[in-house]
C-alpha cells in the first residue's frame, strides 16, 4: 500500500482531523504534506458533506443540507519544485469507498447515497421540472450498487474523484471572484442563485488562524463550480488509470481531492447526481517543467482517461433538441436540447413502473453517456442520451409486447415540505 499522508478518522468531524483539510480555493492555505515528484501515496476523503448525509428513508437532509460546508477536500499537497508554468501530471492509482469500513453511518462505509436538491438549496439540470428534495440510497457489494429505493437496477460504479485541482494564484483568484460577481449581478434575485460569492461562513482554511483565516476568508472561492485549476468537473472518466494534466498556478502546485463517487452518470444531472461516498484514492504525482506554455495548457486541465471502466454495450438512446416545454424555438441551444433528452429518458422509463423522480435519480447516478450530436444545423441543436440497457432486470427496449412494469418495493423518500 502507498504512504498514507493524509489519514482521516471516521468517528471524526472533518473539522476535528489530526489535519484539517479545506473547502475553499485560496493560494494561502498551507500545504498539509509535501512530495518530491516522481511520489506515490494515498489520500483519505470524506464525502462531500461531511456525514450530515444519512442512510435512512428521509429526504429532510437533502433539503437542509448545507451547503456552505462544501467540498469537504483533502490537502492540499505540495509537490516540491513545482513552480508556475508548470504542469502537475497526477495518475489515479486507485480510488474505492473507505478501506475496511463496509458498514457505518458515513457514506462510503457500504453505501452511498444520490439526492435531488431542493430548487432553494440549489436545484439541479431540471429544477425547473422536479424543485422538491428526494434521495436515494445506494448498496455496494463489491463495485456493484443496487438500491432499496430504486428497484430493478444494478451496475457496476465507475468510481472516481469528482473534484481535484491546484491552487489558484492571488491573480487567478481575483479574476474568479470579479466575473462571477458579475454574473450573479444581472439576476440578484434568482433562484437558483446565478453563481455563489466568497462566504466566510463555515469557511475551512487548513490550518489557517486569527487575522491570516480572517483575510483569505473573505474572498476565499466556493468549491462548487470547475474553473481553470480543474477544481469540481465531475467528470465520471476520471477513474482508475486516469492521467490528468493540472496547471500549476502557485509554488508547490498545491493539490487537493475530493468529492468521490461510487458511481455516476454524465452531467451529474441532479446536483447530486453521483453515488457520494468517503473513501481513498491512490495518487502518483510528477512534473512538466514549463509545461503550460510548452503545450497551450494554460487555463485548462487535460486529461487521458483510465481504461477499467465497466463496458456497456448495449444501449438505448434518446434525443432532444433546442425547442422548450412550451414550444419556444431557441437557437442552437445545446444546453437546452440536452435537457430534453432527459426528460425524454426519464418519460420513457416511467412507462415500465418508476416515478418520475426514480427515473431522474437513475439518469444522475447510473453510467449513462450524454453527448452534444449536431450543433451546426440552425435553430436546433441536438443532444442524445444513451441509457446502457443491461441495467435493468426488465427489458427496456420497445417491443410489440408492451412495457414490463418493474415489481415497486420503497419509493424514493421526498422530502417533508
Amino acid at each position: 500500500m502507498p504512504e498514507l499522508i493524509f489519514a482521516l478518522d471516521s468517528t471524526k468531524r472533518f473539522t476535528e482531523q489530526e489535519k484539517i483539510g479545506h473547502n475553499r480555493w485560496h493560494p494561502d492555505i498551507p500545504p498539509v504534506a509535501t512530495v518530491k515528484p516522481g511520489a506515490t501515496f494515498r489520500v483519505h476523503c470524506r464525502e462531500w458533506f461531511d456525514g450530515e448525509i444519512h442512510n435512512d428513508d428521509s429526504a429532510d437532509d437533502v433539503r437542509d443540507a448545507p451547503l456552505s460546508i462544501v467540498h469537504a477536500l483533502s490537502g492540499p499537497f505540495a509537490v516540491q519544485g513545482a513552480e508556475p508554468g508548470d504542469l502537475l501530471m497526477v495518475d489515479i492509482l486507485d480510488v474505492g469507498p473507505i478501506p475496511q469500513e463496509d458498514s457505518g453511518p458515513l457514506a462510503g462505509q457500504g453505501w452511498g447515497y444520490t439526492g435531488i436538491f431542493a430548487k432553494q438549496n440549489g436545484g439541479g439540470f431540471l429544477t425547473d421540472q422536479f424543485p422538491d428534495a428526494y434521495k436515494a440510497i445506494w448498496d455496494f457489494s463489491g463495485q456493484r450498487a443496487t438500491s432499496r429505493h430504486i428497484p430493478g437496477v444494478s451496475f457496476t460504479g465507475m468510481i472516481h474523484p469528482g473534484l481535484m485541482g491546484t491552487a489558484p494564484s492571488t491573480e487567478l483568484l481575483d479574476r474568479w471572484n470579479r466575473r462571477e460577481r458579475t454574473l450573479a449581478e444581472t439576476d440578484p434575485d434568482r433562484v437558483p442563485p446565478l453563481s455563489l460569492p466568497p462566504l466566510p461562513q463555515d469557511a475551512v482554511l487548513g490550518s489557517l488562524t486569527g487575522s491570516d483565516y480572517e483575510r483569505a476568508a473573505a474572498v476565499a472561492a466556493r468549491t462548487a463550480p470547475p474553473r481553470e485549476n480543474g477544481g469540481n468537473q465531475d467528470i465520471k472518466n476520471l477513474t482508475k488509470g486516469s492521467r490528468i494534466f493540472y496547471p500549476v498556478y502557485v509554488p508547490g502546485a498545491n493539490l487537493s481531492v475530493g468529492d468521490l463517487h461510487f458511481s455516476q452518470g454524465d452531467g451529474e444531472i441532479t446536483f447530486c447526481g453521483a453515488i457520494e461516498m468517503g473513501g481513498f484514492v491512490d495518487l502518483h504525482v510528477d512534473l512538466i517543467k514549463d509545461g503550460m506554455r510548452t503545450y497551450g495548457v494554460t487555463e485548462n486541465a487535460i486529461f487521458l482517461p483510465g481504461n477499467n471502466n465497466p463496458q456497456y454495450c448495449q444501449w438505448l438512446a434518446f434525443s432532444g433538441i433546442s425547442v422548450t416545454l412550451d414550444g419556444q424555438q431557441r437557437y442552437l441551444d445545446s444546453q437546452l436540447a440536452f435537457q430534453r433528452a432527459c426528460l425524454h429518458a426519464i418519460d420513457y422509463l416511467t412507462k415500465f413502473g418508476y416515478s418520475p423522480e426514480q427515473a431522474y435519480l437513475i439518469l444522475g447516478a447510473a453510467p449513462i453517456e450524454g453527448r452534444f450530436s449536431g450543433v451546426v444545423d440552425i435553430p436546433n441543436s441536438c443532444a442524445t442520451v444513451y441509457l446502457p440497457t443491461e441495467i435493468f432486470d426488465v427489458d427496456v427496449r420497445p417491443s410489440a409486447a408492451g412495457p414490463t412494469r418493474v415489481a415497486q418495493g420503497a419509493k424514493a423518500p421526498k422530502s417533508t415540505f
